[in-house]
């Protein structure tokens, strides 16, 4: 749950910055937002889920 909200409010500012800086207006923004949206609650969303969880787990684990 905590991985998921992290990654919703990055997804946010960085369309924020986006539209304020130009590269992608409005419009354009509304769509990703509702495709987004609906892809969430397609039969896609629990590997894409997966997915994500294994690349935040294989970021973690990387020591430095």
């Amino acid at each position: 749950m905590a991985i998921s909200l992290s990654a919703v409010l990055l997804l946010a500012i960085v369309l924020v910055v986006m539209i304020r800086g130009g590269s992608i207006k409005g419009g354009p923004a509304v769509v990703a937002v509702l495709f987004g949206f609906f892809l969430a609650s397609s039969g896609m969303a629990p590997s894409i889920n997966r997915f994500l969880t294994s690349i935040s787990d294989m970021i973690s684990s990387i020591n430095f």
